[in-house]
């Protein structure tokens, strides 16, 4: 007989991954995406534009505030 994993099980189960994606995206952003920052233009800018709106809106789900 097997049971099924709970909610919290299921949630530690998903935290760690995420936290390796939090930890992903911090390391891809020390080295400025990938993009050199002599040749930034303004395609970079609209891709970081909506990254930082991506995160605004993660943030919002988990505390209710935006910047």
């Amino acid at each position: 007989m097997t049971t099924q994993p709970t909610p919290l099980d299921t949630y530690l189960q998903r935290l760690p991954m995420i936290l390796d994606k939090i930890e992903a995206l911090q390391q891809l952003a020390n080295d400025h995406f990938g993009h050199d920052p002599d040749a930034i233009h303004w395609g970079h800018v609209g891709d970081i534009g909506r990254v930082d709106q991506a995160l605004d809106d993660l943030l919002a789900i988990f505390d209710g505030q935006t910047k």
